[in-house]
């Protein structure tokens, strides 16, 4: 295809007819803390520095697929905050034509720090990691986190004028769902979007995930014993696939992400470039193709992100997963932490 004399690059659509914008970036898998369903407590090995892609090379990706027609990115990890001069990053994506929107999904134990360099940037969302408000808690969930570091990012947050702000809250049976009261309460009285999330079962070889797992009907079902009345709330940018709610006469909002109890599959808009530089076309399958030999020949990597998308399946299959049955393709044995989030 030609428009004005200049070959256009193929689009990101595949054979279901998902039009792909949007792009999650792994920038490390190392992270300064090791939540509970995301890292074992010991024993995990990272990669050597010299399979990180640098920022240039992960510029020249998005570069690509920004012809193709990517406009979103989400810098992930790991904890992308590990990485030194992230904001460099961030100012080099948002300079590539056709980008729109850059956001971070952090821990936020670092980010208050560097709040004003990355909005200067360009970076324009965040998402904070926050799966308890008890000091205690949080500390044995993310094995040593300060609640408090966290709190201190939400603050920054505001004070830079990021929008929206959202909070992902991984929800797990008898560990913190005893704060869905809290965290609805927080929506209430903040500008924040409170995002629960479903125990997946990523890079998880056995069943033990299951033991944790709640189906997020919970937090409905919480709202109608508080007797609040709730309502639906698609003024959300950048929702994804949050299901998104609010309290009547709140200054917030919260959304349910369920991809074990009800995929969302369907709609799905995205790909994943990890730290050592493959794509995913799929969180939850194993296939991966790496980019690194075909960074500075457009095509080839054109090419390949093509095929990527030709493999990818019409769902992952989770439930399966939860119900013990059969599966269609090989699960990734990666952790999230590995994958990027």
């Amino acid at each position: 295809m030609f428009e004005g004399g200049k070959q256009m690059a193929r689009q990101l659509i595949d054979r279901f007819g998902r039009v792909h914008d949007y792009l999650r970036i792994s920038v490390t898998d190392r992270c300064n803390l090791r939540c509970v369903y995301c890292m074992p407590a010991e024993g995990m090995e990272f990669e050597p520095d010299s399979n990180i892609l640098t920022y240039e090379e992960i510029a020249e990706v998005v570069r690509v697929l920004a012809r193709m027609g990517v406009r979103k990115l989400r810098l992930t990890g790991g904890e992308p905050m590990v990485r030194k001069e992230l904001e460099k990053l961030v100012e080099m994506l948002a300079a590539i034509p056709g980008i729109e929107d850059i956001a971070l999904t952090t821990n936020g134990i670092f980010f208050a720090a560097k709040a004003d360099r990355l909005k200067a940037a360009g970076l324009t969302r965040i998402n904070i990691s926050l799966d308890s408000l008890k000091p205690d808690r949080f500390a044995a969930i993310t094995r040593g986190g300060d609640v408090h570091r966290v709190l201190q990012a939400l603050d920054a947050s505001f004070r830079i004028g990021l929008s929206p702000i959202k909070l992902n809250v991984v929800l797990m049976k008898g560990v913190n769902d005893d704060e869905i009261d809290d965290f609805l309460q927080m929506s209430i009285d903040k500008p924040v979007q409170v995002r629960f999330i479903e125990y997946m079962p990523i890079g998880h070889s056995d069943d033990g995930w299951k033991g944790k797992y709640l189906p997020l009907s919970t937090v409905l079902e919480r709202c109608k014993e508080r007797g609040w009345e709730i309502e639906q709330n698609g003024q959300v940018y950048g929702n994804g696939p949050s299901q998104d709610y609010r309290i009547a006469g709140s200054r917030g909002g919260f959304g349910l992400i369920h991809p074990v109890s009800d995929h969302f599959c369907q709609t799905c808009n995205r790909l994943r470039l990890t730290a050592d530089g493959n794509i995913k076309p799929c969180l939850y399958w194993n296939d991966e193709f790496n980019v690194r030999r075909y960074i500075g020949n457009d095509e080839a990597l054109e090419e390949l992100f093509l095929k990527a998308l030709d493999i990818k399946p019409e769902n992952h299959e989770m439930a399966n997963a939860l119900n013990g049955e059969a599966q269609s393709h090989l699960p990734t044995v990666r952790r999230m932490s590995q994958i990027g989030g």
